[in-house]
């Protein structure tokens, strides 16, 4: 059975398939068996592509990215092995919604991942900026994966 990690951010159209598509691409170059996905706390945009600017981040940077906004469920929580909020807000409502304590302690905050991070954890929403937020979150993003695998990596031998 593979691991399993999920992102989620506010509407899915952003950060959540950005992440999503940048571990993709590294865990399949290391042969993981992971299955990586996404979704949004809220449904605003369920049914629709990530946003154009997500996109064009992630092919400029040699990224694939097919993706469909969903929105979190709370039965979804038994099926992941970490669910990775991208912001403090995210988590908080993530554990919020969690059935057991076993379950919150799998939701976690991505940039906790990203031993430069400090104190600054969250990844800020570039929705309404322009493409150098998109940028910007990419490399949150990316500067977060090698601990991300790290953790991941250990998870799949302790099975």
């Amino acid at each position: 059975m593979p691991y399993r990690v999920t992102f989620v951010c506010t509407g899915n159209i952003c950060r959540s398939p950005m992440a999503e598509a940048i571990l993709r691409h590294h865990v399949a170059e290391e042969g993981l068996d992971v299955e990586v996905d996404s979704s949004g706390i809220d449904g605003w945009h369920v049914g629709e592509d990530a946003d154009h600017r997500t996109v064009l981040t992630l092919t400029r940077n040699g990224y694939r990215s097919a993706h469909r906004a969903r929105q979190f469920e709370r039965a979804w929580f038994a099926t992941y092995d970490l669910i990775i909020a991208l912001d403090r807000g995210h988590l908080r409502r993530l554990r919020a919604m969690a059935p057991d304590e076993e379950t919150r302690g799998r939701v976690r905050l991505l940039r906790e991942f990203d031993p430069d991070a400090g104190g600054e954890l969250d990844v800020p929403d570039p929705y309404y900026g322009s493409d150098a937020d998109f940028e910007h979150v990419r490399d949150l993003v990316e500067a977060a994966v090698p601990g991300l695998l790290e953790e991941i990596r250990t998870a799949l031998k302790d099975r």
